[in-house]
């Protein structure tokens, strides 16, 4: 029998947005602020939110997927050579009743569909966000940032491409009455990378500059000097550490501490966090459950 009632909102949703404006952060970090009457419908859920961001196909055409439950779909069957690039990226702010979204990008050439559309695009410039719906009552996740309560130690390594969700996740805890004593190691391409961020007695901070090194080399070196808990003897054999092809898959572990003694928030080049996975877990004997671990990009494979 036919019914009037409205499907229940999903927990993301398609918005078009044109870009109004955009901003120099640092030597390769911009800030891009994107604008839509649909932005009034977005939310974000945690400092280091995902969404996904559509740019135009390989003959420069604007994205234009419709808004349909299945769009995924669609994108999928649709010939690559005429498919929007999709790449992650973090809200870094949302001022939903502006209809209002920045989005930081890290500017490293012409060598990558989002970084040539972010050296090129003017205000005006139309893209697609996939981001979290406000009408949604649940939790549609896309966030790995969930400390436990009254955290007492924070360890935060991360690149350039992490910056963004690591400045939002600083903001927040700076605004708390006892901020957890704070670990971070930033590695960046070069000097004049570093951008200011919030500070409490509690938080120490070292930027990395890359320069001709490996992607990723520093952030490995911060992990075995990295002040971290005294391990526990265990109450049972700690199940394997199962192996992740960082060139076929992407590397998530994510995190569920039992106390709140130690949280641990990693992201990078996915084959710099599969070497700090292996060194604090097998190695220095961090308990894998407080710990985050993600692969944002993989140097010469695109991910998404």
């Amino acid at each position: 029998m036919p019914t009037d009632r409205p499907l229940p909102a999903s927990p993301y949703k398609l918005f078009d947005v044109r870009l109004k404006a955009k901003a120099p952060l640092s030597r390769h970090l911009w800030r891009y602020t994107f604008e839509g009457e649909e932005v009034r419908q977005m939310a974000t859920l945690a400092p280091d939110q995902r969404i996904k961001i559509f740019f135009p196909d390989p003959q420069g055409r604007p994205p234009a997927l419709r808004h349909t439950p299945d769009w995924y779909a669609e994108y999928k069957r649709q010939d690559p050579a005429r498919r929007p690039p999709m790449r992650t990226y973090t809200i870094r702010a949302l001022r939903a009743e502006a209809g209002e979204v920045d989005v930081d990008f890290v500017l490293h050439g012409d060598n990558g569909p989002a970084s040539a559309w972010a050296m090129a695009a003017q205000p005006g410039a139309p893209l697609q966000i996939m981001a979290p719906n406000a009408a949604f009552e649940g939790d549609g996740g896309g966030y790995e940032w969930n400390p436990p309560p009254g955290l007492g130690k924070l360890l935060l390594i991360g690149d350039e491409t992490a910056l963004p969700a690591i400045a939002g996740i600083l903001e927040e805890l700076a605004a708390q009455s006892a901020p957890p004593t704070t670990e971070l190691f930033i590695e960046v391409g070069a000097e004049g990378d570093e951008i200011p961020l919030p500070a409490w007695p509690g938080l120490k901070v070292e930027w990395m500059p890359r320069g001709l090194a490996a992607p990723g080399a520093a952030m490995i070196a911060a992990a075995e000097r990295a002040s971290l808990p005294t391990a526990q003897p265990a109450r049972a054999p700690a199940p394997a550490l199962a192996e992740v092809d960082v060139d076929e898959a992407i590397l998530w572990d994510r995190a569920a501490p039992e106390d709140n003694g130690f949280y641990g928030w990693v992201a990078g080049e996915a084959a710099a966090v599969l070497a700090i996975r292996r060194l604090l877990i097998m190695e220095r004997k961090v308990d894998r459950k407080s710990l985050n671990l993600m692969g944002y990009w993989r140097e010469g494979r695109a991910l998404d």
